[in-house]
Parts: structure tokens; C-alpha cells; sequence
């Protein structure tokens, strides 16, 4: 994730199921636009340490894709992107809805809830399935670093764990058209075998006509060789007056 819009502002969080990784990456792009000064993150209460780690990570995979011949590129703002590409990273730390505000571990079954500094809480809006980076435990359990993603994504980048379950409509359908592929199967199946069988027949009768067509065929004798025609001895006569 390269060269993102350098207009995102900390204020500029629009939509409930963005806001907890949005505002890590707009305060990274913000302290970015002032050269990472220290004074600057400690003023707006930002450690500065974490900043430049962030920042020395992000370089490191930059030489990593340039080792390997990859083209860094932006999202160009596309923030399902970067939902995915989180998804795709931390599938295996991902929760599922249960009541308000109360998750539970979709693989372990841990109940988790949503913790008090994530951007997510007490917004009167919570997204069906998240990812977190890491749990906090206290008194319960605390998803830290929450990201909103959608239960598709979960399905398609962790097949090993999770799939979509259909419903009884859907299921009732795909039986449906099922049912109508084989029966449309069963019915071109005699309409196939008549059509091989003349062709067959056909293969047949013309292999029969150049059997016989060979056999009617004269071979060219030439005299005096084995096999071919001999001309007979002309009798000598007797010479008289």
C-alpha cells in the first residue's frame, strides 16, 4: 500500500465501518506531509517512535517489491482495497456479530467485544464481521485495531476456514437448475447417439467402397517378369517351292 492520497485529513472520516483502520493510515499520511517531525507528532499526542517504525516497514517492503520486479501501486483511493488486503492478512482473527457491541471469534468461539478507544465503538453502528490485530485481556476480551470487512471476502481468502452458506431459496434453485441441466442432458443423448451412429455407418459404407474399389483394380504386367504374361513361341514353318 504506496503513495496514497496525500489529502487525507485526521477529520476526513466519513462512514462507521472505515474509521478504525482509516485513522491509523490518515495519521500516518498526515505525519507524512510534515516529514515525520517528532515535534509535530508530540504536539498532536502521536508517538513518534511507532511513526517511524511505520515508516521504515513501509520502505522495506518497497525494496522487497523492487527485488522482485513488482510495480508499487496506489489504491487510488479505493478503500475496499485495503480492507481486502487486511482481510486477506488476518482472516484468522476474525469475529462475528452476536449483540450489540459483542463479537465472538469465528474459529475459536473466544467472546470479544469491541475496545473503548476503537473507532468503531459507540458509533451506534457495527459492522456483521471484523478483523482485529491482537486481543486485550482484562476483565474480557478486547478486539485492538479493528477493520470492518465483509463475510465474502472471508469466504474467498480463507477457504480453509470459512464458506457461504446458502439459503433454502438458493439451495432449492441451484437443485432446480440442476434438475433441468439433466434433463436437457437425457434429451440430447439420443439426438447424439443417431447422429454418431450415422456417422458410423457412413465411415463404414465408404471404407466398403474402397475395398472394392481395390480389388477391381488391374495391376500393369510388364512381359517377361514374374507374374506377367508370356507370349507364346510362333512355330517355325517349313520352307518349300
Amino acid at each position: 500500500m504506496t503513495n496514497h492520497t496525500h489529502s487525507c485529513k485526521i477529520s476526513n472520516l466519513d462512514g462507521p465501518p472505515f474509521l478504525a483502520y482509516r485513522t491509523l493510515l490518515n495519521v500516518y499520511q498526515r505525519v507524512k506531509q510534515h516529514n515525520f517531525d517528532a515535534e509535530w507528532c508530540t504536539k498532536h499526542f502521536i508517538h513518534s517512535k511507532c511513526i517511524r517504525k511505520a515508516s521504515q516497514i513501509h520502505a522495506q517492503l518497497l525494496d522487497s517489491m523492487k527485488q522482485q520486479k513488482l510495480i508499487p501501486t496506489s489504491s487510488n483511493g479505493s478503500w475496499d482495497v485495503i480492507r481486502r488486503a487486511i482481510c486477506s492478512a488476518y482472516f484468522y482473527n476474525s469475529s462475528k456479530i452476536k449483540g450489540i457491541g459483542e463479537y465472538i471469534n469465528m474459529l475459536s468461539g473466544i467472546p470479544c467485544s469491541l475496545h473503548p478507544s476503537s473507532a468503531l465503538f459507540g458509533l451506534g453502528y457495527t459492522p456483521n464481521y471484523v478483523c482485529y490485530h491482537e486481543l486485550i485481556s482484562t476483565s474480557k476480551e478486547y478486539m485492538s485495531c479493528v477493520t470492518a470487512v465483509e463475510g465474502e471476502w472471508l469466504a474467498e481468502l480463507g477457504p480453509m476456514f470459512f464458506s457461504i452458506k446458502e439459503s433454502f431459496e438458493t439451495t432449492l434453485r441451484r437443485r432446480h437448475e440442476k434438475q433441468l441441466e439433466q434433463a436437457k442432458m437425457l434429451k440430447e443423448m439420443p439426438e447424439k447417439k443417431a447422429l454418431d451412429d450415422k456417422a458410423e455407418e457412413e465411415k463404414s459404407s465408404s471404407e466398403t467402397l474402397r475395398q472394392r474399389l481395390a480389388k477391381k483394380k488391374t495391376s500393369v504386367a510388364t512381359p517377361g517378369r514374374a507374374g506377367g504374361p508370356r507370349f507364346a513361341r510362333r512355330s517355325r514353318g517349313r520352307i518349300g517351292l
